[in-house]
């Protein structure tokens, strides 16, 4: 319990941080819808979950997997878009990767939720509401600016997908729930940690 646990503490702590470093200032969300502007507090972030964490059994699962799914559907759509003109090598390797294994944990969401009676569409369209505008802020970057706003959105955007991985962590019952979360949150979290050191250059 007590490795668990560290384990979830570590990855909130890498959530929050990634906010709080990057300020939510930068392009990669819509700040309109979801109150991001200027710095961000852990209560605007725990508001952000649409009350992920109020949930418990199975209300919660399905709600975590209809959420995180267009949660990563829209780093795959940032990927994709920032692959149509990068030319740094780095870049197109966190694209590539990106697409490649969220996308493979899209398929594996699709099909756990078939478990549950599908998506849960409320849910769902709250967190595709959250993601509008993330492609929107490459595309409008100029031409020498589109791969720092590309990986400054991932920042924010992987350290949201942390604090419910984290919360699955803690909250499922779901065997292959709780494996789902623990990977999303080790790749996610080294994934905040290199881009910020590509961001420090």
């Amino acid at each position: 319990m007590k490795k668990r646990l560290t384990a979830a503490f570590t990855i909130t702590t890498l959530g929050t941080l990634a906010f709080a470093q990057t300020g939510m200032t930068h392009g990669g969300m819509d700040h309109s819808q979801m109150g991001m502007g200027g710095g961000m507090q852990m209560t605007d972030m725990m508001g952000m979950m649409g009350g992920l964490d109020k949930l418990s059994g199975k209300g919660f699962d399905r709600a975590f997997l209809s959420m995180m799914v267009p949660h990563h559907q829209a780093a795959v759509e940032m990927s994709r878009e920032i692959l149509k003109t990068t030319r740094n090598a780095q870049v197109k390797t966190w694209a590539t990767s990106i697409i490649k294994d969220q996308n493979t944990e899209i398929a594996q969401m699709n099909t756990l939720l078939k478990s549950y009676g599908g998506v849960d569409s409320k849910m769902a369209a709250s967190m595709k509401g959250m993601m509008t505008g993330m492609v929107g802020d490459i595309r409008k970057a100029g031409p020498g600016d589109k791969d720092r706003a590309f990986v400054k959105g991932m920042v924010p955007h992987h350290g949201s997908a942390l604090m419910m991985a984290n919360m699955a962590l803690m909250q499922s019952q779901n065997k292959d729930i709780l494996k789902l979360s623990r990977d999303i949150g080790r790749g996610q979290a080294q994934e905040i940690y290199d881009f910020q050191l590509w961001l420090l250059k």
